[in-house]
């Protein structure tokens, strides 16, 4: 069983990122609502006093502009763009660290040949 083997291995959309992030932001909502439930009297409740929505915003925008895995995107030409857009990165968030990525991750395996560019990976 070769752990480099691309069958092995999982690709994390940037759809599937930023679910996981606004999961983050809306439990904060919920903890701000539970909170706030319970200091304020019942009777005199409106949505509008309990629900903020600051901290969802605020889970997205840290995703991407102090993510490691965000980056701006090249647009000098048509062809840097579609390169920029197929980059794949094992490193990050639920990958390898840069300790830990040693010269046998960052080899080019066989199953790479014809799907993923050596040229293009950040490894």
């Amino acid at each position: 069983d070769d752990i480099d083997h691309l069958g092995n291995r999982r690709v994390r959309s940037v759809g599937e990122m930023v679910e996981n992030q606004f999961r983050i932001g809306l439990y904060r909502v919920e903890k701000g609502i539970r909170e706030s439930m319970s200091l304020v009297h019942k009777d005199k409740l409106m949505p509008k006093d309990i629900v903020n929505s600051k901290p969802i915003t605020a889970s997205i925008k840290e995703f991407f502009t102090s993510g490691a895995l965000s980056q701006f995107m090249d647009q000098d030409n048509p062809l840097s763009e579609v390169t920029h857009k197929r980059r794949i990165s094992a490193l990050g968030p639920g990958g390898l660290s840069r300790d830990r990525a040693g010269f046998e991750v960052r080899d080019v395996h066989a199953t790479h040949y014809g799907r993923l560019c050596p040229i293009e990976t950040p490894e």
